[in-house]
């Protein structure tokens, strides 16, 4: 299935299509190509146009999904499907697709997140049933787990532009939009974040080794407990470090002793697996510490965020990344480190830190 790509679709929180832009500019050139974005403020979504059609693979392999920062969702822009009639849309886009020749193992359909979009989500739950029958009728749709996925996002029920991106390379939720409930006790909707880090951040394989029963964590800047909460009720044992109050629910969980003191002095007596921090402050000292409990090896992993500034957030977060590498690298130490702009997230950026 040799499709070209026109360009890249990609989702992001509305207000962000200018850094989403600059990313899909910066991953066109990694794939050794060029083109100019077609994005409105406040829509979260933005096409990224290439100047030469390229090969739907090569484009998105330059840069995987787990290396985006702003961008929810992206994928392959393959083409356009306009004029869409009332009665047989579904029959419709299976025909055409069927014509490219191209196959899928699952189909997601899509629409910008924002409130004038958001009456797109009735229709679109009524119609893809029907979407995803006409599709297997035609052999576009097949129980594959290695085929692509097929998005189709929609502006309106008369057109949808045609996506793919590869099995495994995209995000684990339609459009970057997880459906998370709040956890019994949780004391603030905070709580959530930590959730969807876990995995938006981390592989099943790092999820298995890292969140087992027993292990030991610290939680700095940790009232009145949602993260804290996270930890206790999957069996981990958490220094929960703030001069506030915590949640009763959250020290009735019996996993959690709460430290009164500064987050950004205080240090466990021994190693623990996991440090977490949402304290607001500025992002650079942020980084610091939490290069410092990394290279110091007082704890292995880490989940902290950074409260970006209005401008110039590229430049913020690359600072933050090079105060990380110098204190590792001087170190000797190996390590991997992802960031992301969840959706839980506002005006900030959630980053996970782990050696090895």
């Amino acid at each position: 299935m040799n499709l070209q790509a026109k360009g890249l679709l990609l989702h992001c929180r509305g207000g962000f299509e200018g850094e989403v832009a600059s990313e899909a500019a910066q991953a066109v050139a990694e794939a050794g190509n060029s083109g100019f974005a077609r994005a409105k403020a406040d829509t979260a979504f933005l096409r990224f146009e290439l100047y030469a059609p390229q090969d739907w693979r090569e484009l998105l392999a330059a840069r995987p999904f787990p290396d985006w920062v702003f961008a929810r969702e992206r994928y392959a822009w393959i083409d356009r499907i306009e004029n869409l009639p009332q009665q047989d849309r579904a029959g419709v886009i299976a025909t055409q697709l069927a014509a490219m020749g191209l196959a899928a193992g699952r189909v997601s359909c899509e629409f910008a997140d924002t409130n004038e979009a958001k009456e797109m989500s009735g229709f679109l739950r009524r119609f893809t049933p029907h979407l995803e029958k006409a599709l297997q009728k035609v052999g576009v749709l097949r129980a594959q787990a290695t085929l692509p996925t097929l998005h189709l996002f929609f502006e309106s029920s008369e057109a949808c532009d045609i996506g793919l991106s590869a099995a495994g390379d995209s995000s684990p939720w339609p459009m970057g939009v997880p459906r998370l409930r709040m956890p019994r006790g949780a004391p603030s909707r905070s709580t959530l974040k930590l959730a969807e880090a876990f995995y938006a951040l981390m592989s099943e394989a790092e999820r298995e080794k890292g969140l087992r029963a027993g292990l030991r964590a610290v939680d700095l800047g940790a009232c009145p407990g949602g993260w804290t909460l996270q930890f206790a009720q999957r069996g981990i044992h958490v220094q929960s470090v703030d001069n506030g109050p915590m949640a009763e629910a959250v020290l009735e969980t019996g996993m959690v002793e709460h430290v009164r003191a500064d987050g950004f002095t205080w240090r466990p007596k021994k190693p623990v697996d996991w440090m977490v921090c949402d304290m607001v402050e500025q992002p650079a000292r942020v980084a610091r510490l939490m290069a410092d409990w990394v290279a110091s090896r007082s704890c292995r992993r880490t989940i902290f965020n950074l409260k970006l500034p209005m401008k110039k957030r590229f430049d913020e977060i690359n600072r933050c990344r090079e105060i990380i590498d110098k204190a590792l690298t001087e170190q000797g130490l190996s390590y991997t480190l992802r960031m992301k702009h969840l959706y839980h997230d506002r005006e900030e950026i959630t980053a996970y830190l782990a050696l090895g």
